[in-house]
């Protein structure tokens, strides 16, 4: 019996290394588990949990071919860039460039210390850069720097040795820094700043234009409709009614009889009139006390909502509160998307350029009402779910060429790579789309969908590669690694905590979530929002990580080039 399971063992790990892609999905289906366990506010996610068990699997000697990693990594690498370049393009304006200020604080101290850890411990480039993307929690480093590893002048197994460096100390410093940004953003800065987070974010939400009641972060919708029958409201016009509410609001059909009633702005409510209310689900919460009494049976007032996504595109709105929008009554907005973040729909919310609205229309024969108001706004998003795959292989092929080229400075040559070259189309493309929305494109869940397994897989081929090495790198620089990885995350952060209190004087929400996106680390975000108990350190997260997202991946070659630069100096 025992000799029949050492003979399906070996059958089945030489099935491994005959047929790498069985490994590279065997470490993604493990690696995924891997990443859903939580301890508190930390959780590894897929890509590293993928690492992990990539390096443990590794240890078997599985070579996987070089053009199957790649073509993962330009999958992600395109999707980045083609989902962030919107944001990142909107985000280049005097608003958008003093939050930038994090951005470049992280890039100058974290290259600063990595090359200082360098120059002292005499580390090689793929250390180097694998510190980096792990300290400041970016992935996509991990595959740009091995992008330039290749084409470094080195023989083959020096190239593959500085690759599995590079994933080994991402792995490492990776889990250390997650740990220490996610830690000192929502439990030490607070203490140091001496505020008290949730008090702070409630005077922030309050001030935009929302209410305690609402504030939380939860799944009630922000737009919805209530019923009422007319007491204290008696005697009012539609238009005095809309008035009182602004635009959070607004009454959308009226009853009265048994009989539906044309809603204009002249019509003077009775007494026991029965009234539809559509709107902020902040606004219309107490409105009892002024209309009348709230009804339980809404089965004659039902409405149909239309629903809209639209795409800011009108420059004169670019900045401005979200109550500057000029609606028409019965239409709203539900919800703004800025890149991956869902903002609420607050009077005060600043609209940014190529943001994404949620538009909810109670009118009858709405399209008519609304589509020129669309018009001034921006272009609605088609409602598609095929995707132009055509517009991927275009990029990337596209981005290999213009990655291609090398550029001497100082006599150290430098080269955007493939992953470079595909990082900048995929922008300049996403940012195009978000200006010609009508065009037929690759829709956000296909996004997502390249970025999650270009990714992984990318990881997977490289942890799969490196395994049999990582654990003579560990040996190698045992707790030095890990303790370099918590102090480059947290040193750069420091820095931006003071620049952002004393220079800035940003709210505490605001400056925490900027923390948080320069080092685009979605977790340090989700502990921050449950300290604050609303969605307020979005403000400051999303212009941030917009511009890290694309900035930080393009340091991997330029790390790369500094680092072979002092080793071989």
């Amino acid at each position: 019996m025992g000799s029949v399971v050492v003979d399906l063992i070996d059958l089945f790990v030489q099935a491994l290394q005959d047929v790498p892609g069985l490994a590279i999905f065997l470490a993604l289906a493990f690696g995924y588990a891997i990443g859903q366990v939580r301890l508190g506010p930390i959780q590894l996610g897929g890509v590293c949990g993928t690492l992990i068990a990539a390096l443990v699997i590794g240890q078997l000697g599985i070579a996987v071919d070089s053009g199957i990693k790649n073509v993962f990594f330009m999958l992600f690498i395109f999707a980045l860039g083609y989902s962030g370049g919107p944001q990142f393009f909107a985000n280049l304006n005097a608003k958008g460039m003093q939050l930038g200020v994090f951005c470049l604080i992280e890039v100058v101290v974290v290259l600063g210390l990595v090359l200082l850890a360098t120059a002292v411990m005499h580390l090689d480039p793929g250390t180097a850069a694998g510190m980096m993307a792990g300290a400041a929690t970016e992935s996509a480093v991990v595959g740009t720097a091995t992008d330039a590893i290749s084409r470094l002048p080195l023989p083959a197994s020096e190239i593959t040795r500085l690759q599995g460096n590079v994933v080994t100390a991402y792995s490492i410093t990776y889990i250390c820094g997650l740990i220490t940004i996610v830690i000192v953003t929502s439990q030490l800065f607070p203490l140091f700043l001496r505020v008290n987070l949730r008090e702070e974010a409630e005077k922030l939400w309050l001030q935009m234009g929302g209410t305690v009641e609402s504030a939380g972060v939860s799944a009630v919708p922000a737009v919805v409709g209530r019923a009422y029958v007319v007491r204290a409201g008696a005697g009012h016009t539609v238009a005095q009614i809309h008035e009182r509410l602004g635009q959070q609001s607004s009454v959308v059909r009226v009853q009265r009889n048994g009989h539906a009633l044309s809603v204009s702005p002249s019509l003077k409510l009775r007494r026991g009139d029965q009234v539809l209310m559509v709107g902020y689900r902040g606004s219309i919460i107490d409105l009892g006390a002024s209309l009348g009494s709230e009804l339980a049976d809404t089965s004659t007032l039902t409405v149909a909502l239309d629903t809209y996504e639209v795409v800011l595109q009108a420059p004169e709105l670019a900045n401005q509160p979200l109550q500057a929008l000029t609606l028409p009554p019965g239409v709203h907005v539900a919800a703004v998307r800025r890149g991956d973040s869902l903002l609420a729909a607050l009077p005060a919310t600043r609209l940014k350029l190529h943001d994404v609205l949620q538009i909810y229309d109670a009118n009858h024969g709405g399209g008519r009402v609304t589509a020129p108001m669309l018009g001034s706004i921006g272009k609605a998003l088609p409602d598609k779910l095929t995707s132009n795959i055509g517009i991927v292989g275009l990029g990337i092929a596209l981005g290999t060429w213009l990655g291609s080229f090398t550029l001497k400075i100082g006599g150290i040559p430098f080269s955007a790579g493939t992953g470079g070259g595909v990082l900048v189309v995929g922008l300049v493309l996403g940012w195009y789309h978000a200006r010609r929305a009508d065009l037929h494109t690759v829709n956000a869940d296909a996004l997502a969908l390249l970025k999650d397994l270009g990714l992984a897989g990318f990881i997977a081929g490289v942890g799969l590669s490196s395994g049999p090495q990582a654990i003579a790198l560990i040996k190698q620089y045992g707790f030095t690694l890990p303790m370099l990885g918590v102090a480059i995350a947290l040193i750069p952060a420091c820095v931006s905590l003071l620049a952002g209190h004393f220079l800035l004087k940003l709210s505490a929400p605001v400056l925490l979530g900027a923390i948080a996106g320069q080092q685009c680390s979605t977790p340090a975000l989700s502990a921050i929002q449950n300290a604050c108990g609303n969605s307020t350190p979005l403000l400051g997260y999303t212009i941030t990580y917009a511009i890290s997202n694309v900035v930080l991946p393009l340091m991997g070659p330029l790390i790369v080039g500094l680092a072979s630069s002092i080793q071989s100096g």
